[in-house]
């Protein structure tokens, strides 16, 4: 099991990016959370399989149609043991 502490900045609130994520999370059997930052940016904690992760972090860096993701900053993170993957507020 890996986690990845991921911060994406550009256009990311108000453009369906948390569902986008959450979505994704779904399919890759990522556990987690996604949630909009104070600052305009989105972070999102991933936890799972190398692979699944891998996968999951590929996407989310590109982000859905509607966003304009100008940085992704990816860190190596502690696994916390979530049992789902969530939508923050």
């Amino acid at each position: 099991m890996i986690a990845r502490l991921i911060r994406i900045e550009g256009h990311v609130q108000g453009v369906g990016y948390r569902y986008f994520a959450y979505r994704l999370a779904l399919r890759f059997g990522v556990k987690g959370y996604v949630k909009n930052l104070p600052d305009g940016s989105v972070e999102i904690h991933a936890e799972g399989s190398e692979v699944n992760v891998s996968s999951f972090v590929k996407e989310v860096v590109r982000g859905p149609i509607s966003a304009v993701v100008v940085n992704a900053n990816i860190k190596e993170a502690t696994s916390k043991g979530f049992k789902s993957f969530e939508i923050a507020l």
